[in-house]
């Protein structure tokens, strides 16, 4: 089984406010597929397969995470996936859902990073990668039967959250009338 041993798991110390920390990294090759949420909760319900959550979120861990989730912010994620493939695959998991805020940029990022490696790097065709449909806010938008399955869940956090959002929402949508208008 391969092996990162002895590599640092830092944050990259050559990116600057101007340059995605992503930027020090390759980009993915793979994608992975997205599963449903309502899926991650049937297989959490029924315990169906040997499935492992990873919470890529660092600054915005906050609110709670999902049940079981282990938490490896995406920024140091590159160093470990050689790691988390051995305990993955030394614990018979069969999959591996990836998550962020929103799904949309770390969690699709360090699952095509992961999945290249199992791949390409330990030669694994059976372990499944995925990314979680809409993230920690679909999850928690999806409802009480969604959130009821988190640790450290805090309404109030989340209540806020999507109202900032809402608020921006709008106001971008203001922003786009008014230059539709003139």
């Amino acid at each position: 089984m391969p092996s990162n041993t002895g590599q640092l798991a830092t944050t990259p110390a050559n990116t600057t406010p101007e340059t995605p920390w992503h930027a020090a990294f390759p980009a993915p090759k793979l994608t992975a597929e997205v599963i449903p949420r309502q899926r991650v909760l049937q297989v959490m319900s029924m315990k169906i397969a040997n499935m492992l959550l990873i919470d890529v979120r660092r600054t915005d861990y906050e609110g709670g995470t999902i049940r079981g989730s282990l938490n490896i912010p995406a920024h140091g994620f590159y160093w470990n996936r050689g790691t988390l493939y051995e305990l993955a695959y030394k614990a018979d998991i069969e999959w591996v859902v990836f998550y962020c805020g929103s799904s949309n940029g770390r969690g699709p990022r360090c699952a095509g990073w992961f999945l290249e490696f199992v791949r390409n790097v330990a030669q694994d065709p059976d372990m499944q990668v995925m990314v979680l449909e809409g993230g920690i806010k679909g999850w928690v938008k999806a409802g009480t039967q969604f959130s009821e399955r988190m640790d450290g869940f805090k309404a109030a956090h989340w209540e806020k959250v999507f109202a900032e959002e809402a608020e921006t929402n709008q106001t971008n949508a203001g922003d786009v009338t008014k230059l539709t208008s003139n």
